[in-house]
């Protein structure tokens, strides 16, 4: 077939999507595809026109402008099949606030958060909150932890919040959790969803960061994650839930905190266009289950032509 992979982008973890778009684009090849590599911007959409003549379009854009649901938009109307989610699923997941309250009434634990927004923000908001420190502060629709802070006190709040200004609009505050990070891949179409075995994410620095994420030997992962059988049942179930409830396709990855006083885990987000880099997890879980990289790509190629 002939497939046009979108990667790079103007997000802020472009660096990750190129390395992302690399491998898919190696991957197809190998695959034996023609592959039309397209390094993405928003101000070059006239570009996207040639994308009428492909098979289908794999997305490996990651952040704003790829997984927040316009690209997938833009592509519905030049009537371009993709892999991936479409429009609805790709916002929702993208808007942690949002997909929060759809988790919640799926009946998935979610951690307690305050919502600012930069248009009305005011320091004293805090004053009367329920939130103990530390709290984990955040951009609402970024990835990749970038301009996330863990403050320890009304200062490092403050500062938190205004350098997550810089990436977004609106702030989520949430209650930090003490646990184990782990994750959840979930493959297939709709209806026929089913979680890959759960990944225990171990990073060298204090927590999953940016570097820990990204750079070789920075983390470790455990797969499968060394649980007991009726945790690992309840982490795939609320995986492939939570992949429901905001209406993705094909495939995702979503995140959860198991908290060390052995309560009920508790979500973090849903990535729908994971990482596809060396170093990142979705691939590992694919391996786990016997696909290796290339075959990996090309099952979630199929499954989106079945759409």
């Amino acid at each position: 077939m002939k497939i046009a992979v979108l990667y790079g982008g103007t997000s802020a973890e472009r660096e990750v999507s190129l390395s992302s778009g690399k491998g898919v684009i190696k991957a197809l090849e190998n695959n034996g595809h023609e592959v039309v590599g397209i390094d993405f911007h928003p101000d070059r959409l006239a570009d996207l026109v040639t994308l009428a003549d492909v098979d289908i379009v794999y997305i490996a854009l990651h952040g704003r402008f790829g997984e927040d649901g316009r690209i997938q938009g833009f592509l519905d109307m030049l009537g371009v099949p993709y892999v991936g989610s479409g429009v609805l699923g790709s916002a929702l997941a993208m808007d942690k606030a949002k997909s929060k309250t759809f988790f919640a009434t799926a009946g998935i634990r979610t951690a307690k958060e305050m919502v600012v927004h930069k248009y009305n923000y005011d320091q004293n908001v805090f004053k009367n909150s329920s939130l103990p420190y530390p709290v984990v502060v955040k951009p609402n629709q970024e990835g990749s932890t970038i301009g996330l802070t863990i403050a320890q006190n009304n200062g490092e709040l403050t500062k938190g919040i205004e350098n997550a200004f810089q990436y977004d609009e609106t702030v989520l505050v949430e209650e930090f959790i003490k646990g184990k990070e782990v994750t959840v891949a979930v493959m297939g179409d709709k209806g026929n969803e089913q979680s890959l075995p759960v990944i225990e994410i171990v990073p060298k620095n204090a927590y999953y960061d940016y570097e820990s994420k990204y750079a070789p030997g920075m983390s470790e992962h455990i797969v499968p994650a060394q649980l007991d059988e009726k945790v690992t049942q309840l982490l795939q179930q609320h995986a492939v839930l939570a992949h429901q409830a905001l209406g993705c396709d094909i495939y995702s990855r979503v995140d959860f905190i198991i908290p060390t006083d052995g309560s009920e885990p508790v979500i973090l987000e849903v990535n729908t266009l994971p990482g596809m880099t060396p170093t990142s997890l979705y691939p590992d879980a694919a391996r786990e289950i016997g696909l290796s990289y290339d075959e990996m790509v090309e099952k979630l190629v199929q499954l989106s032509l079945k759409k």
